[in-house]
């Protein structure tokens, strides 16, 4: 399955390029050059075929990230316009994400992770984000979910 990630990116710019569509074609180009970045990093390591797509999904969960926060700094500086261009790319990164799941399918998968990992408290955040990461990589974003993992796991302290 290594390529469709790329496939879909390439053919993207393309299309961005066709429409004369200078915010997606700049933002598109920004993930080409951070991905080409990681494979040459991951070349490095004896990955030939570079990153995988979830390393790829990942990598646009942390632009989104990056893109979220500087949305923030611009709107609290008093810079709309910038946090405006910021939240742009926001949208157009997130076209390359599968459908994120909703609330309720979140609070099933991190009962499902618990179980999985057999957590009993807090002190198994980390195994739980873990395997959360492994099997929902582009469908959540962990940043805003890791305050939910803590809460189920407290209560799995607090019931058990």
């Amino acid at each position: 399955m290594v390529g469709t990630m790329r496939d879909e990116i390439s053919n993207s710019m393309k299309d961005a390029l066709k429409a004369g569509d200078k915010v997606a074609l700049s933002t598109i180009r920004l993930i080409a050059a951070a991905l080409k970045d990681r494979d040459i990093t991951a070349r490095g390591n004896g990955i030939s075929e570079g990153i995988s797509d979830n390393d790829i999904l990942m990598m646009l969960q942390t632009m989104i990230k990056q893109r979220r926060e500087s949305s923030v700094m611009y709107r609290e500086g008093g810079r709309p316009e910038l946090a405006e261009t910021e939240e742009q790319e926001i949208k157009i990164i997130e076209e390359f994400l599968p459908e994120q799941l909703g609330k309720d399918e979140i609070q099933n998968a991190i009962k499902i992770a618990i179980s999985e990992t057999n957590a009993i408290s807090v002190k198994d955040m980390g195994k739980v984000m873990g395997y959360l990461k492994k099997e929902y990589t582009g469908k959540m974003d962990f940043s805003q979910i890791s305050a939910q993992v803590k809460e189920a796991l407290m209560r799995v302290t607090n019931d058990g």
